[in-house]
């Protein structure tokens, strides 16, 4: 058996025993940590030392973070397990359920419940002092009326998709799968041949009549055509879009691979400071690997947002292409841009006349006092159709109703008055 070299360990044998502990952890909550990672944290905590938190932080960030999605993760299992003295009981406030009082509960941080199911896999709550799961005294039975809790399908369905654990993501996916986005035809200008057509098709009577020597018999009959719509999602994945934006491309994926869903084809694109069309990637069967291939196409993963530059370089080199024949277009973005509003309300008008109509999701539509306040929702809203929330699965299953119902505003509307 080859010899491995030593490994000059901290003095501390107890932090090396808490790091060992702490990389599990992150590989619990959806890291890749693997033993080399340790062993380079190791090494790098040796070199830099543990005398100030921060350093402490960025050493560990500096081995453990690999791609822009793992800093939200790494950043609360961070907190919950070196930072917070009393993490384990907020932990176990997050993950374990238990009778409250009136006051409401902080809702987990994003990422918050996956780290906190990192930390506390596998660990059972403890049972009451002098009670043991074998002991065959009589407990006072309780009825509980559960005719109007929601299932656990029903509960994942209104769930922020930034609140959910790894489990839930998991169940949410298979869920989405299962999703349909119906449309409506529409009827073409050109016509094809019926038996019972609505108008009268002179030039079919007249070429069967000079088969015929001249003589009509019957008049030949035709109807309009019916067409699919393309279906064209611009996907927002800058930093504050990033846990939205996975979980609706896997149901943009879903949606492009159905079959018998009416659409003539669907076009994806992504934005955040440039612009990518990752059509290509959809039509890949396997879920996972036409993700991972976008993910690795589009190089702005989580950074700034610059809507009306990247809705520039769509009129320009895509509108044409993707938008003919009465193309519905479906925006996944907050409307926080940094660009210049000017140019982002002349880009949204020029793509709502090139489009059939404009669809809004627009993730921040769930708090309940949000108003169009910021400068890009402002320029923006004017010129969609539809504005409606996007941040759960129910939100996503909404858009089927908001597709059948053409005069259907959501929340524009209201929102309209506001400005």
């Amino acid at each position: 058996m080859a010899q491995l070299p030593d490994i000059d360990l901290p003095d501390n044998p107890r932090l090396t025993a808490n790091m060992t502990h702490f990389a599990r952890a992150l590989r619990a909550a959806g890291m890749k940590v693997g033993p080399g990672r340790v062993i380079e944290a190791t090494r790098a905590v040796a070199a830099a030392g543990f005398t100030d938190k921060t350093d402490f932080y960025w050493t560990l960030h500096a081995v453990f973070v690999s791609r822009p999605e793992e800093r939200r993760v790494f950043a609360q299992v961070f907190r919950l397990y070196w930072r917070d003295p009393r993490y384990l009981e907020h932990m176990m406030a997050l993950m374990l359920p238990a009778v409250r009082g009136v006051q409401e509960d902080r809702a987990a941080a994003p990422a918050e419940k996956r780290a906190a199911e990192a930390l506390l896999d596998g660990l059972e709550p403890d049972l009451p002092e002098g009670r043991d799961e074998g002991d065959g005294e009589e407990e006072s039975e309780i009825e509980i009326d559960a005719s109007l809790t929601m299932s656990g399908e029903e509960r994942l369905r209104s769930l922020d998709f930034e609140q959910m654990s790894n489990a839930e993501v998991a169940e949410a996916k298979r869920m989405l799968a299962r999703l349909a986005l119906p449309v409506k035809p529409l009827l073409s200008r050109r016509t094809q041949a019926a038996v019972r057509g609505a108008a009268p098709d002179w030039r079919r009577s007249m070429r069967d009549a000079m088969r015929q020597g001249g003589e009509i018999r019957d008049i030949a009959t035709k109807k309009r055509r019916i067409r699919w719509p393309n279906l064209v999602v611009l996907c927002d994945i800058s930093g504050s879009m990033s846990s939205y934006s996975r979980m609706v491309l896997h149901f943009l994926h879903s949606v492009a691979n159905q079959k018998g869903a009416g659409w003539a084809r669907v076009h994806g694109f992504t934005f955040g400071t440039r612009l990518t069309n990752i059509t290509r990637h959809l039509a890949t069967r396997d879920v996972d690997a036409a993700l991972a291939d976008a993910g690795a196409e589009a190089q702005d993963w989580e950074g700034g947002t610059r809507i009306g530059d990247c809705l520039h370089s769509f009129n320009r080199d895509w509108s044409r292409r993707v938008l003919g024949q009465g193309a519905v277009v479906l925006i996944i973005t907050d409307g926080l841009d940094r660009d210049d509003p000017d140019r982002l309300v002349r880009e949204m008008e020029r793509l709502h006349l090139s489009a059939r109509r404009v669809i809004w999701l627009n993730p921040l539509l769930r708090w309940e006092g949000f108003a169009p306040k910021a400068a890009g929702i402002r320029a923006m809203l004017p010129h969609v159709d539809t504005f409606r929330a996007g941040h759960n699965i129910a939100s996503l299953a909404g858009l089927a109703a908001a597709l059948s119902r053409p005069d259907d505003p959501g929340e524009k509307t209201r929102l309209m008055k506001l400005l």
